[in-house]
């Protein structure tokens, strides 16, 4: 796959104002071939120049004809992952975007299996924070140079089927934080629940564990819990990852994913998680 890793290396080429040379950034022309056609060309620019522009010294042709297309909406150029679902979903060789305030980039050859797989472990209802949290930050593009895939695994804890859960933000008519427990109810919560169910009702009370740390099953992996000293990098279940506080902020959220991504390259490289 070839997707710049900045659109300002990326150039428009569909005249010759300076002659045959490039802006000196430039490694990628897009160039208008005729109507609705476009070609992405490779450049090289006399590195021994000087000034903007730039004396081309080869070029290449990447993709030309039916193998490119445009896609019809503006983007977020620094929504990478986003743009190789896209560019995928084209059905086309080559994906050529442009954004909002002008930028041009293009996707060749699109492939997501180098990005780095992050499992994201919710549950819900009420709004599953973390999930969505990441969500809205990838949307802004703030994990572009990350390339990283989320793959979220919220659990809708309405499924238990029980007779209390944790707390009335979520809607449910009996909850631990407003009503009391009665001998043979069934209970949704977590550890902290169990210790409220402890000290409040005696042992005789059992719990169902909703936790979402405790769902842990493939790293690397960034969980949601309420108990503090659990937060920051490490194991759990064996696997490795990040764990943010109930409450984390976004700022929080997108700290603990550039944490734990690089972390887990640094120890296993490049490349997807399991």
């Amino acid at each position: 796959m070839i997707f710049p890793l900045h659109c300002k290396y990326v150039g428009i080429a569909n005249g010759t104002p300076c002659g045959e040379r490039v802006y000196f950034l430039s490694r990628y022309l897009v160039r208008e071939t005729g109507p609705g056609g476009m070609e992405v060309l490779e450049v090289e620019a006399d590195p021994a120049g000087t000034g903007l522009m730039r004396d081309v010294l080869s070029t290449r042709v990447l993709a030309a004809g039916d193998e490119v297309c445009r896609y019809p909406d503006l983007v977020n150029v620094h929504d990478r992952t986003s743009l190789v679902r896209a560019a995928l979903r084209s059905g086309h060789r080559c994906t050529v975007f442009f954004g909002h305030d002008g930028q041009t980039t293009f996707v060749l050859d699109p492939d997501l299996s180098g990005f780095l797989r992050v499992h994201v472990y919710d549950i819900s209802p009420p709004r599953p924070h973390l999930s969505a949290t990441l969500l809205d930050l990838e949307r802004t593009g703030l994990f572009g140079d990350l390339e990283v895939v989320f793959e979220h695994h919220v659990r809708d804890i309405r499924e238990i089927g029980a007779d209390v859960y944790p707390c009335r933000a979520a809607g449910f008519s009996r909850t631990l934080d407003a009503d009391p427990v009665r001998p043979g109810d069934r209970v949704a919560g977590c550890l902290t629940a169990r210790d409220l169910v402890r000290e409040c009702y005696g042992g005789e009370v059992s719990v169902e564990n909703i936790c979402p740390l405790e769902a842990v099953e493939s790293e690397p992996f960034i969980a949601r819990c309420c108990r503090s000293e659990r937060g920051g990098l490490g194991r759990w279940n064996g696997r490795f990852g990040a764990v943010v506080h109930w409450g984390a902020s976004p700022g929080d959220i997108a700290e603990a994913v550039r944490r734990v991504t690089a972390a887990w390259r640094e120890r296993d490289g490049e490349g997807s998680g399991r």
